[in-house]
């Protein structure tokens, strides 16, 4: 069974890896520097000094720069080359968003001053810098001597530490969880300085699609493109994980049945979409799946409209990137990169976060990862109905609340498994776990007893279409074919465009 994140194309990687060295490494440079404050000094018409160190994070270059008679330091944000795709693009889109969640909520956003995508040093943003002792994931990690080693919660860590920062972090998703919008899509500030949904979501996986696997980007959603319904986002992010099967060529199957296991599951998944079902999986208007027979209606919450009451997901929103004080309360919401509004489905999960590590990256399997994230999210659930309870009143009438209650919707969504479904579609190197050891047989009904890995696409071949079943052979063994010569493809976007064509069998 499959039990964690598929395998990225390991050549493709290590070129970024050398590429993104080489691109920091001219970022550190004086003259870089330089111009950083070069900058700073045009926008505030101050003098400005740089403050070291810089700080590399996971796609940004910080640098702190000082100014004359300014206080506090700003810090000047830049996407770092061959880390970031589209940086253009994600900048705009992240300070856009930051800037308007500042501007409707009281939540802690660090103000965005300045911010474009051309500049001396290209995209940028200029932002306030806010003092901090450390990120919730810092806090909340198990101690370890390696500096390096990928946060995961202490398991020593006490409830009552647990609920008491997790019911601030809960307050924040409430008060995001109240604003609403017609489309999918990104924020952009418009000329007017109004904010609308007007740019097409860049997502994580869709930067990973790109850096670590060579997808190309023509297949992708268009520049602009944005959604009406759920449904259609749905089907555009299982467009996006036939793409990850067609175009990465090294690394992501390894033999001719796990070939035909991604691309049964695919063809399915994407099926699912276009038919409307996803949407309303594990809830009240389930009415398809093999698990709805099992689970009254009545019991469970009502789907989000498939159009229009659309509301902010964040990809990186995470305990990273919540900055703590020195008394545990919330400094600073910070990173609002790969955040956009999303189907209203996304945000009636429970965060994937409250292990820090994720699912497909935890070293003891998936099973493991559930079995802990399962006795820590009772804890997350008390803290979210805290913070409901101190935040009930007038507002529950607003325009955009919830039917119910949000920590109902988490509940219910772990319980029913939608939490896979959303995890799944956003995240191409999970879905195959996401697919097959949680979601198929809540779609479909319990397979055999005994059946093995490989055989796992006989189990549901028979629900593709003739199309889809005439065309799986002969994908599987040109895939084969091409994967046997390793190397980096430099894909005609003509070509690309063709072969994706191909396989949706529209």
């Amino acid at each position: 069974m499959y039990d964690g994140q598929e395998e990225l194309d390991n050549l493709v990687w290590d070129k970024n890896d050398e590429d993104s060295d080489e691109a920091q490494k001219r970022m550190r440079l004086k003259t870089t520097c330089r111009k950083v404050e070069q900058l700073t000094e045009e926008k505030f018409g101050k003098s400005a000094t740089l403050v070291s160190p810089l700080i590399v994070g996971g796609f940004n270059i910080l640098y702190r720069v000082r100014l004359e008679g300014m206080s506090p330091d700003v810090m000047v944000r830049l996407p770092c080359p061959s880390l970031v795709q589209f940086p253009k693009e994600k900048t705009i889109q992240e300070a856009a968003t930051a800037s308007f969640i500042a501007k409707e909520t009281q939540l802690p956003i660090p103000r965005n001053f300045f911010y474009d995508q051309d500049s001396i040093v290209g995209p940028y943003v200029i932002m306030e810098r806010i003092e901090n002792c450390g990120s919730l994931s810092a806090r909340l990690t198990r101690p370890s001597e390696d500096s390096s080693a990928p946060h995961v919660l202490d398991p020593n860590v006490s409830e009552s530490t647990l609920e008491a920062i997790w019911s601030k972090v809960a307050h924040c998703m409430l008060r995001l969880s109240r604003i609403t919008f017609p489309r999918i899509g990104a924020l952009i500030k418009t000329k007017q300085g109004s904010y609308e949904v007007a740019g097409r979501p860049i997502t994580h996986n869709m930067t990973d699609m790109v850096r670590l696997a060579n997808i190309p980007p023509i297949v992708l959603p268009p520049t602009g493109k944005t959604y009406g319904t759920a449904d259609e986002w749905y089907t555009a992010l299982a467009e996006m994980h036939i793409a990850q099967l067609i175009f990465q060529h090294n690394d992501l199957v390894t033999t001719e049945d796990d070939c035909r296991n991604k691309y049964v599951a695919r063809q399915i998944f994407r099926r699912l979409a276009k038919q409307g079902r996803l949407s309303t999986f594990g809830f009240a208007e389930d009415n398809w799946s093999a698990q709805s027979s099992k689970i009254p209606a009545s019991t469970l919450c009502p789907a989000p409209p498939t159009s229009s009451l659309f509301r902010l997901w964040g990809d990186d929103f995470r305990a990273g990137n919540i900055l703590l004080n020195d008394s545990d309360e919330i400094a600073a919401l910070i990173d609002w990169e790969y955040t956009y509004v999303g189907p209203t489905q996304f945000i009636l999960d429970p965060p994937w976060w409250l292990l820090l590590e994720t699912a497909e990256m935890w070293s003891a399997g998936i099973d493991d990862w559930k079995k802990t994230y399962e006795i820590r999210l009772k804890t997350w659930l008390s803290a979210m109905e805290t913070a409901e309870a101190d935040m009930a009143g007038p507002s529950r009438a607003e325009p955009g609340t919830l039917p119910a209650p949000l920590s109902r919707y988490m509940r219910e969504s772990w319980e029913t498994g939608r939490f896979y479904l959303s995890y799944g579609a956003r995240k191409s190197w999970a879905f195959d776990a996401m697919y097959w050891k949680f979601l198929d047989e809540r779609f479909f009904g319990d397979r055999e007893s005994g059946v093995m890995k490989n055989d796992l696409w006989k189990t549901r071949v028979h629900l593709l279409n003739e199309k889809e079943r005439v065309g799986m052979e002969p994908f599987v063994e040109r895939k084969m074919a091409e994967s046997r010569e390793r190397r980096i493809v430099d894909w005609d976007p003509t070509e690309a465009k063709e072969r994706f064509s191909e396989l949706l069998f529209d």
